[in-house]
């Protein structure tokens, strides 16, 4: 059994995904990333960063003490070699699925991320930030469109792997990034495709009724107000 501590996002939805791609038994343990959950100390125990999602999994290949990961790209990684699904054996096909996989790591993700949040957060206008996330957010989506214009499939070639799982969740997020996703057509197509996926639509009806309406001022602290003291005083705060 893999206890998964998530919340619905893009980045909890990637785990979400690959757990019910693979038919792996979990168990739902939410973290209320706008309750500041992600500084309790048991949850700073598996997850360092504070950030979700993490998993324990209780049962790990060759036995032994549960393991404990975070990091999303890092949990897809242990599940595929764990259930030897969507990450390909071969040297030239592992190797093309872990580049796109850290491509969406190192580049679409965090771009989106701040793209949309001085698009919806930002207390006020901020017009060189949000040239400068959008401009990048684009080019990100001009890159993908290419990739998938060149395999005509998926992103790291003819077979949906966790590259795909680790994008799909920041394309979703499409209008409120305001992309036009129809300007990319080759994106268009493999998201429409993706998203018919069973396992991807029950990944992303995961806890969807967890999600906040809006974010309230204590959301707002607990997401954007966080220093380096927020994790020592949540990491030594008493049980």
């Amino acid at each position: 059994m893999i206890d998964l501590h998530y919340w619905p996002t893009p980045n909890g939805w990637k785990i979400s995904i690959m757990l019910e791609e693979c038919g792996l038994a979990y168990t739902l343990k939410p973290v209320n990333i706008g309750r500041g959950e992600q500084f309790a100390p048991e949850f700073i125990a598996i997850s360092p960063n504070n950030r979700m999602p993490a998993i324990v999994d209780h049962d790990p290949p060759g036995g032994g003490a549960p393991v404990a990961l975070f990091e999303s790209g890092a949990i897809l990684i242990y599940l595929a070699e764990k259930t030897g699904c969507f990450l390909p054996a071969d040297l030239r096909g592992r190797h093309a699925t872990l580049q796109w996989l850290m491509w969406q790591m190192g580049g679409l993700g965090p771009m989106a991320g701040q793209n949309g949040h001085f698009l919806l957060y930002a207390p006020e206008a901020l017009p060189y930030a949000l040239e400068r996330y959008s401009k990048e957010v684009n080019r990100l989506y001009g890159v993908l469109d290419a990739q998938l214009e060149r395999t005509g499939s998926y992103a790291a070639g003819s077979e949906y792997s966790i590259a795909d799982m680790a994008i799909f969740p920041w394309i979703r997020t499409h209008k409120a990034q305001q992309i036009a996703i129809s300007e990319f057509p080759f994106v268009e197509r493999w998201y429409k495709t993706v998203f018919e996926r069973p396992a991807v639509k029950r990944g992303l009806e995961l806890g969807k009724e967890l999600r906040l309406p809006k974010l309230d001022e204590e959301a707002r602290k607990a997401l954007f107000g966080q220093t380096a003291k927020s994790v020592r005083d949540g990491a030594h705060k008493p049980n």
